[in-house]
């Protein structure tokens, strides 16, 4: 991922920086999120679609989701489970496929939703692709649900969540994501400003806490499908299918960039699937949770990182590809072994198949992180259960998704 020009973070001098609280010790991260996985089960009425994914199995049953959108909200885990998107807001209907002007977007469009001050779940009217002319400057307190709609971003600039807060990002097509830039791009209802050369990722965040990117298809973007750098943190990427890619997803700013220590994310039930290369995904400094997934394509690498980053593998899945391609999941870069080999990184209870080889380093988590598990993994073979709906949902008014 290109490093962005320092003047972008200069010119949104209006957008507050994320109002996140500080970052929890990981064994007291899972404390609460058990305690509030509990609640929220019981105050739901806890649905059970029997398919062991603890996401789906909490909503996907109700036939009356379409009347329920926002109990998906409470349906969140890992790391980003207490990103609410826009829950406690009004609904808003996406109408018009349009992006004519990104400085003043019409009523009715994506980019005047996203922008408003005040929480919004945003829906769809009908199937649409919608082409921005360039990126989306997302507001904090936003859900975007594509579910009942066939919804497509693609053609250009994609998905920004840039120094916001509490953002949800369910059921859409994403790709073909394109660069944007040296352009004006309004961000709120009081300030727009100079966005200098993007860099042509679907999901980009950048200084951003508490976010859920959930069931969405990605695929074939300029850069990454989803990148997390500046301090992102609080961050669950869960039940997408990934595809036709190179450089994945990238977690982590640059190896000098400290404040990426903070970085918690967790990355569950997601489909690694045709066409990638790696980055599946590459970390630095933080903690990365990767559980339950399933990785059926890489030809480099499927997991790597620098910056002796703590990555706890769990109950994942992979199935190596044909000799030509590498068998090897795990690649430590950017160090000699000498100094990645106390780098901490697990493999627990995952399933090698077809001679994939995961390469462990570090002689043990500290013991506040061995502890800590942003959700609990279920056993590797169930993994194709779990995933077997991994991207954007069909969706059915009337009917259970």
């Amino acid at each position: 991922m290109a490093i962005p020009s320092l003047s972008l973070l200069f010119l949104f001098t209006s957008l507050p920086l994320f109002s996140s609280s500080p970052v929890k010790d990981p064994e007291l991260v899972v404390q609460d999120l058990h305690r509030a996985i509990n609640v929220s089960r019981r105050n739901l009425k806890y649905l059970s679609c029997a398919t062991g994914n603890p996401i789906d199995d909490c909503w996907r049953c109700d036939p009356n989701w379409e009347k329920n959108r926002r109990r998906l909200a409470d349906c969140a885990i890992g790391f980003g489970k207490n990103a609410i998107g826009g829950r406690d807001g009004k609904l808003y209907i996406v109408t018009d496929s349009s992006d004519d002007d990104p400085v003043n977007p019409k009523p009715g469009t994506l980019r005047h939703a996203v922008i408003q001050d005040e929480p919004l779940w945003i829906v769809f009217a009908h199937d649409m692709t919608i082409q921005l002319k360039e990126e989306l400057i997302m507001n904090s307190f936003k859900t975007i649900d594509g579910r009942g709609a066939s919804v497509h971003i693609a053609g250009g600039p994609c998905i920004t969540i840039q120094f916001v807060t509490n953002i949800i990002i369910h059921g859409l097509h994403i790709h073909d994501c394109k660069q944007g830039g040296n352009a004006m791009v309004r961000d709120s209802p009081r300030h727009y400003g100079w966005r200098t050369t993007s860099d042509g990722d679907g999901v980009s965040i950048f200084g951003g806490s508490h976010i859920w990117v959930d069931h969405n298809s990605l695929s074939n973007c300029k850069d990454g499908l989803i990148d997390a750098i500046y301090g992102s943190t609080a961050i669950t990427i869960s039940n997408n299918h990934m595809t036709h890619h190179d450089k994945v997803m990238l977690l982590g700013h640059s190896d000098s960039y400290m404040k990426d220590k903070n970085m918690q994310v967790t990355i569950a039930f997601n489909h690694f699937g045709k066409g990638l290369i790696q980055r599946m995904p590459r970390c630095r400094h933080g903690y990365f949770h990767v559980v339950n997934n399933d990785y059926t394509h890489w030809e480099m690498y499927a997991i790597g990182g620098s910056a002796n980053p703590t990555i706890n593998s769990q109950g994942n899945r992979f199935t190596a590809p044909n000799d030509i391609f590498s068998k090897e999941v795990t690649k430590h870069e950017d160090a000699p072994e000498s100094e990645w080999k106390n780098w901490n990184w697990r493999s627990e209870g995952d399933l090698m198949v077809n001679g994939a080889f995961f390469t462990r380093s570090g002689a043990g988590a500290s013991s506040s992180y061995a502890k800590a598990s942003s959700l609990g993994a279920r056993p590797s073979s169930h993994v194709a259960t779990i995933t077997t709906n991994a991207g954007a949902l069909n969706c059915k008014k009337g009917s259970r998704c």
